[in-house]
């Protein structure tokens, strides 16, 4: 066995699937416990779990697999569908490929609800659902943003700003205009990053600056994917509560981890979250943001050492 995890360590594929190219990376041992990892977005990619936590894990008993979402990142498809039946048609032939039967879904923020959603609808091929950083209620995600950033811009007094929450406040809130400027002001804000980081965070992220996979494509988005997945699954409205419960009755165990200082959930969110799927099944974090994965790694790759069985 030590011998086999010296040899596959990291293996790249990019497999064709329907005359289009997915992008897919192995680490570690195929034998080992499987995660496979649904990177956030619509229109993101798997970079930077990829650079930063896949290898890691690997070294932990865990056989890790990423991908980049059809017409996302690396897994290019100019016609992509950017809807839901895609996108399980997808990881069903990803674990096809790799001759995997059950599997552990690691859903990064929007990877969260695509997580929820494939567990849902094929219970059988999954052994536990582990919710990192990834929203419940979208429209509740909305809210935090608008209400953590007006006190802020109230607080320095920016009238600018707060004009165009004013703006925002009265905009259709199911349309991907109001998702977008949300988001935009989330970032602006410093929502995404903790604000005291750990040692270990300030060194990944140090890294990352010379990491040239990290310097191509970690702020690469894709408009094609937020819009392809609002008009076709409306996903700026999505509510993951029901689903949940459905997933909760088939015996499956989900687990979240989050971080304290992520701008994208309140405290009450949290705690909503705990009441749904077990306190116990919820780490929430200090010094800690929206990638769990590298603000806390330690507590994060022990939080998978307990729960994956």
């Amino acid at each position: 066995m030590k011998l086999l995890s010296t040899f596959i360590t990291i293996i790249i594929t990019a497999f064709a699937v329907n005359g289009q190219t997915l992008y897919t990376k192995t680490f570690g041992n195929p034998n080992d416990k499987p995660l496979l990892f649904l990177h956030g977005g619509p229109g993101y990619n798997a970079v930077n779990f990829e650079q930063s936590t896949a290898d890691r894990l690997s070294k932990n008993g865990f056989y890790v697999i990423v991908y980049d979402r059809r017409g996302e990142g690396r897994s290019i498809d100019a016609t992509a569908k950017f809807n839901f039946e895609q996108t399980f048609e997808d990881i069903n032939l990803i674990l096809k490929e790799k001759k995997i039967t059950k599997v552990t879904l690691l859903g990064h923020s929007f990877g969260g609800v695509v997580a929820t959603l494939f567990a849902e609808k094929h219970p059988e091929k999954i052994n536990q659902i582990i919710l990192i950083g990834a929203p419940i209620k979208i429209q509740e995600t909305f809210k935090t943003i608008i209400k953590l950033s007006k006190a802020l811009y109230e607080g320095k007094g920016d009238k600018t700003n707060l004009s165009y929450i004013g703006m925002l406040e009265n905009m259709d809130n199911s349309s991907i205009e109001y998702s977008s400027y949300c988001f935009g002001h989330a970032m602006q804000n410093g929502f995404y990053f903790p604000k005291q980081m750990t040692d270990e965070a300030k060194s990944i992220y140090g890294n990352f600056k010379t990491d040239t996979l990290v310097k191509k494509y970690a702020s690469k988005m894709t408009f094609e994917a937020p819009k392809g997945f609002w008009v076709n699954e409306k996903y700026t409205s999505i509510d993951l509560t029901n689903n949940i419960k459905n997933i909760l009755k088939m015996n499956l165990p989900i687990y979240g981890i989050y971080g304290k200082d992520d701008g994208l959930y309140s405290s009450e969110q949290i705690e909503s979250l705990k009441n749904l799927i077990g306190e116990k099944n919820v780490n929430y974090l200090d010094n800690c943001s929206h990638n769990v994965f590298i603000d806390q790694q330690t507590l994060f790759v022990d939080a998978l050492k307990i729960w994956v069985k």
